[in-house]
């Protein structure tokens, strides 16, 4: 587990590491969802998933409420923005290398 004084964007890219932790986040976007119905898409224990939720929670991307015994999980997209922005650099790099590359190939030689 990261250090709880990690750097978020630090958090959150840990967090996303994980393909299990990535199609909890998926399984978010279409709204909140009781954690046992989100532990229903895996082939693991209810702890395992419960351990995933956990990293999410600290990398502040899931939300959780609790209605009696029942515990609903919500994404929280602001907090992928650090992650957004931090790649969106590295995207605008690699169009701006590829759209020099594409110049160079359809100049002609003289």
């Amino acid at each position: 587990m990261p250090n709880l004084k990690s750097d978020p964007l630090d958090l959150v890219f840990m967090a996303l590491a994980d393909v299990s932790r990535r199609k909890i986040v998926h399984l978010l976007t279409s709204g909140e969802m009781p954690v046992s119905d989100i532990a229903a898409e895996f082939d693991v224990s209810l702890q395992a998933v419960s351990k995933h939720i956990k990293m999410l929670e600290k990398a502040k991307i899931v939300q959780r409420r609790v209605v009696g015994r029942t515990h609903y999980l919500s994404l929280v997209p602001e907090q992928l923005a650090g992650a957004l922005d931090w790649i969106s650099i590295y995207r605008n790099f690699w169009h701006n290398r590829m759209d020099k590359l594409a110049n160079l190939i359809e100049t002609p030689e003289e």
